[in-house]
């Protein structure tokens, strides 16, 4: 007799990077118990059930991880606490008795990476290695799909980036490296896997190729770092946001960004998507 599979488990559902994943799960006959915060704006997905839990909320995240084997951890949205909550959530996960975390990083993450939220991932790799439990890492860098946002109201992007590279990904390519992780029965574990695009940009050439796709002009405009922090003022946003946001672009420059992998090659056996293709298949979805 085949013994039914517990359910991976997968946060962030209600999000772009998550919800690819769920999908692809969903595809493939998975069963998944998806953990969100807002029971309504779960995804409807054949062999999904909905756990409501904060990633903080210690008794809600061990109740709606019971009886799970294999766990996508998603990062918790952008907080001063979200260290905390992340190391509070791994906790929980061991005590839950779930076996495996496939946790989602970033590129480059470190201690003193000059992004700062890279280094909310590093504390998080750090404490999940801590724990014991079986793992992959999944260092995506800059993700593709956000280009077209970075454009502002005077049609240009604006930034201390100088001549710095990103090797920019889609989120697509990652959700399928992902789904193929979480199914593969511990095939990756203790691996830390980078996930990027095929070329690592400058500013100067993603701003070409938003062009040709907008068929508009868009063009870079470095700015710095004084200038930076003076244009995001007018946001009203914390301290430490602002430091995020301006940080992005100066780790550009400092050459943390520009890595390029053959990750997702070797595990979904494609290429990575080119920005140029990230930017086509967003008109068609």
């Amino acid at each position: 007799m085949i013994l039914p599979q517990p359910p991976i488990a997968v946060t962030g559902s209600t999000g772009q990077l998550g919800g690819r994943v769920a999908r692809r799960l969903a595809e493939l006959g998975v069963d998944q118990r998806l953990l969100v915060r807002d029971a309504a704006r779960a995804p409807a997905l054949p062999g999904s059930h909905v756990a409501t839990a904060d990633y903080g909320d210690r008794a809600a995240v061990r109740a709606a991880l019971s009886g799970i084997h294999t766990l996508l951890m998603v990062s918790a949205s952008e907080t001063p606490d979200r260290v905390q909550r992340h190391l509070a959530f791994v906790d929980e996960a061991v005590a839950a008795g779930v076996q495996r975390i496939v946790y989602v990083s970033f590129f480059g993450a470190s201690a003193t990476a000059t992004f700062t939220l890279a280094r909310d991932h590093w504390a998080t790799e750090e404490h999940l290695r801590s724990t014991g439990l079986a793992h992959t890492i999944l260092r995506d860098n800059l993700y593709a799909d956000f280009a077209p946002f970075m454009i502002g109201s005077d049609g240009s992007i604006r930034g201390p980036a100088g001549d710095g590279r990103a090797a920019v990904v889609a989120q697509d390519d990652i959700a399928e490296v992902a789904a193929t992780i979480l199914t593969s029965d511990g095939g990756y574990d203790g691996q830390t896997l980078n996930l990027t695009g095929p070329d690592a940009l400058t500013m100067d050439e993603i701003a070409a190729v938003l062009s040709d796709h907008l068929g508009r002009s868009v063009r870079y405009v470095p700015e710095t770092i004084e200038e930076a922090y003076e244009s995001r003022a007018s946001y009203g946003a914390p301290a430490w946001q602002v430091d995020a946001w301006v940080s992005t672009y100066t780790a550009i420059a400092a050459g943390e960004l520009a890595g390029v992998s053959d990750d997702i090659a070797e595990v979904t056996g494609h290429p990575p998507m080119a920005l140029q293709q990230v930017l086509a298949a967003a008109d068609h979805s």
